[in-house]
């Protein structure tokens, strides 16, 4: 075999480190990005929080400058009547500046933090406490009052066997009986009467009707409360006798066995509407998921306007005084770390401005498209993939997804993730298309203006959409109303 040179001509695609930032920045969520930015400005001396800048919206970075960044091209208007895209002034790549090489290796220009910190309050309030506070549970709740209750040491004995066998929603998780053979172990001449009795007491407990067994039973107590009620009775039978066919909604079989006529029926299912079934979700013990809205969506002059949230993240700067010193007479090794510093902090101010142009310019193309919805609502809402948008921007689909998940937008009609706006089609009779979204605000309000007596079917519900042109399957309908937590229509029955 004969060995011989060859030349080749090609292309390939690099991941540089920067890009690589880039992309990270890009797809954290806001919170996410507070995080991040307080780690680099602790790794990174050349960077700094400017506490005098005061959120400008026209800030931009400049070669060579120590401007503070915040947002860039922070506003883009959509006129109701025009379908063209907004378009951004420039792209961010253009004004990189010279002295950044491209091709730098990653461990010269970046350094991580060693250990993350929790993200400081940039309005001068710290709130620990209230951040990091454990939430308090059902059993924390009632051993509060148990402290304050006077009981005997046995009796207390056995109100913590109870209270720990307590679960979220207030009911026990075990019988008393099992309660009853676990304690007899430990307490001599242990009765199931004991158990009863500090089960009563601790039944009274706030909220009223935890530590019950069943439904039967923590309606019941709930109950006592009001004995003076005209109805008292009747709702005493009813719940003690007939819950089954009240949970069915077999109104006219609940007539028939407790004699009660359709107006005294209806006052005696308001009270039992008063009680609650589930008495331990009173004690909220979920964590707060705290939504900050990326961008701002406002109308004015009929034009709907699309902001970046101004108050989002800190602004940041490099620091002059450390940047000055690139041309001191230090030594080179301290030079070198001041150089390195300075393309990092410069290179992670370009990749925020980037966050910022092309979170504005995908969230103006959704405006732009989904016009309709901000001025109409849901059910005006347009079929929409991430293709539309990648195609409208000139971006790849997976940015459009990235830039898109976890981010939040600020409308008249409430915060929504701008991932809400996408949705799959429809078909109509007249040879449109109807959104996913669309036929779900359609079916929802259908159910909300549907008789209380005679709720819509799947089918009947399917046969409207078709009369208004929207071919859908019952199957289909049926998908849609679980997705929206709609119970069938023999569970919306009801008197009132």
């Amino acid at each position: 075999m004969k060995q011989s040179l060859q030349l080749k001509i090609g292309q390939q695609l690099t991941m540089t480190p920067q890009l690589q930032q880039a992309i990270k920045l890009l797809q954290l969520s806001t919170l996410d990005l507070q995080q991040e930015i307080h780690e680099f400005l602790e790794s990174n001396p050349l960077l700094e929080l400017d506490e005098d800048e005061n959120f400008q919206s026209d800030a931009e970075i400049k070669q060579g400058d120590s401007s503070s960044v915040n947002e860039t091209s922070q506003k883009e208007t959509i006129e109701t009547a025009s379908e063209e895209p907004p378009q951004v002034e420039s792209e961010w790549t253009e004004s990189i500046p010279n002295e950044l090489s491209i091709d730098s290796n990653w461990d010269d220009t970046y350094q991580n933090s060693a250990a993350a910190a929790d993200v400081p309050s940039y309005d001068g309030e710290q709130d620990f406490d209230s951040r990091n506070a454990l939430a308090e549970n059902i059993q924390d709740h009632l051993i509060w009052q148990l402290n304050l209750t006077h009981m005997s040491n046995r009796d207390i004995e056995i109100a913590y066997a109870i209270i720990d066998s307590v679960q979220t929603d207030g009911y026990l998780s075990i019988t008393l009986d099992d309660i009853f053979t676990s304690l007899s172990k430990e307490l001599e001449d242990l009765e199931f009467d004991e158990i009863e009795a500090v089960q009563h007491r601790l039944q009274r407990f706030d909220p009223v009707g935890v530590c019950s067994q069943d439904l039967r039973e923590c309606l019941l107590v709930q109950l006592e409360g009001f004995k003076e009620h005209p109805l008292y009775r009747s709702t005493f039978n009813i719940i003690d006798q007939h819950l089954a066919l009240l949970g069915n909604r077999d109104y006219a079989q609940l007539s028939r066995k407790t004699k009660l006529k359709e107006d005294a029926l209806k006052d005696v299912i308001t009270l039992i509407q008063q009680l609650s079934p589930r008495p331990g979700s009173a004690i909220d013990t979920s964590d707060t998921d705290y939504v900050i809205p990326d961008v701002t969506v406002k109308k004015h002059n009929d034009v709907w306007q699309v902001e970046l949230n101004n108050d989002a993240l800190p602004p940041v700067k490099i620091n002059e005084t450390y940047s000055a010193m690139v041309n001191t007479k230090a030594s080179s090794e301290d030079i070198s770390y001041i150089k390195n510093s300075l393309q990092e902090a410069k290179w992670f101010l370009k990749s925020l401005q980037s966050r910022n142009e092309t979170l504005l310019k995908v969230a103006s193309c959704i405006v732009s498209k989904q016009v309709d919805f901000f001025e109409i609502g849901e059910e005006a809402m347009k079929p929409m993939v991430l293709h539309d948008v990648a195609e409208e921007v000139g971006m790849h689909e997976s940015t459009i997804s990235r830039v898109t998940t976890q981010k939040y937008m600020h409308t008249p009609r409430g915060i929504f993730e701008l991932k809400y706006f996408f949705s799959s089609h429809v078909n109509t009779a007249s040879g449109g298309e109807c959104s996913s979204t669309a036929i779900r605000a359609m079916i929802k309000k259908l159910v909300a203006e549907e008789p209380a007596k005679k709720p819509l079917s799947d089918n009947k519900l399917a046969i409207i959409l078709a009369e208004q042109g929207i071919q859908v399957a019952r199957r289909t309908v049926a998908k849609y109303r679980e997705a929206m937590n709609i119970p069938p229509s023999n569970e919306r029955k009801r008197l009132i």
